[in-house]
């Protein structure tokens, strides 16, 4: 890999990184509803890749189900489980999306997994039981429960994903804007209150949040991975894009004062370990999977 390229995949997951800190001081610090930050993120997704909507990929069925599943009930559990959950113990969580794709591959797929992804699988979910024990026993608090479904729901998205063929990366951004953005949208008027009157309370602040999570993360940084994942075998990228969730803890103890100890540092290296090994073996949605892990805003 040249040094241009490896400063442009660095950039992108300090990139993916720092919007996790945003997402958080969004619907946390600012009080915005995180249905309605949602909605209005996908609405400028939705907005800037309309050119690429048509036409539809067949069947449409499917790909507005993926759309769904990668976008808005993703983003949903995602950012209301950033109420609670802090970015580093999210950032660790999340890391399960891998062992469950895997799983989702060999039932939807028909992928045999062997004894070193089995190993990767089992290490990833001992660091994420490390990362939830307490000496009282094993306790998640309800932002995390949505954490370890919002990654469900995209290792579901990506196994469905690789079933379709011939669509391409902007065009795959402007249908999962399009389709996000109204169920969202619809659930944040039922079930949240004050969403305009927060969102002014917070000024440009949130104006800010949401260009940098639409324009600089979903359209830009993704646009870079999809030129390195094309350019690079993805057991040279898959490894490398392990500096998000690294990044992501080291942002969140210094900007967003979370709890970081020992017990977590362990369960956080069990983990990432157990990813790299899954990561280091070829597998058919590797390339997809990896994005959409590293998307988790």
């Amino acid at each position: 890999m040249t040094l241009r390229d490896f400063l442009l995949l660095a950039g992108m997951c300090l990139i993916w990184a720092s919007n996790n800190i945003v997402s958080k001081i969004v619907v946390s610090d600012m009080d915005v509803p995180p249905l309605f930050y949602a909605a209005v993120r996908f609405a400028l997704v939705a907005v800037m890749t309309l050119p690429w909507l048509l036409p539809a990929p067949r069947p449409i069925w499917r790909m507005i189900a993926i759309a769904q599943l990668i976008g808005g009930l993703n983003f949903a559990l995602l950012f209301v489980g950033f109420q609670t959950a802090t970015p580093s113990a999210a950032s660790i969580i999340v890391q399960l999306g891998v062992p469950m794709t895997t799983v989702l591959s060999m039932v939807m797929l028909g992928e045999q997994v062997r004894w070193r992804r089995g190993l990767g699988m089992a290490l990833t979910l001992a660091g994420a039981v490390i990362v939830m024990w307490h000496p009282v026993g094993v306790t998640m608090s309800i932002g995390l429960w949505l954490i370890a479904a919002a990654a469900l729901a995209g290792s579901l998205g990506a196994v469905m994903m690789k079933q379709m063929e011939g669509v391409k990366p902007m065009q795959f951004q402007a249908w999962v804007g399009f389709c996000s953005v109204w169920p969202l949208a619809a659930m944040s008027a039922f079930t949240e209150t004050g969403q305009l009157t927060a969102a002014t309370g917070a000024g440009w602040s949130f104006v800010l949040a949401v260009i940098y999570s639409a324009l600089i993360v979903s359209v830009i940084a993704h646009t870079v991975y999809y030129h390195l994942i094309q350019k690079y075998e993805a057991t040279l990228i898959s490894p490398l894009t392990l500096m998000t969730p690294l990044a992501t803890i080291v942002m969140g103890v210094l900007i967003t004062k979370d709890h970081f100890d020992l017990r977590m540092g362990i369960g956080a290296a069990l983990a990432l370990l157990g990813v790299l090994i899954i990561a280091l073996r070829p597998n058919h949605v590797a390339p997809l999977l990896l994005l959409l892990r590293n998307r988790f805003q």
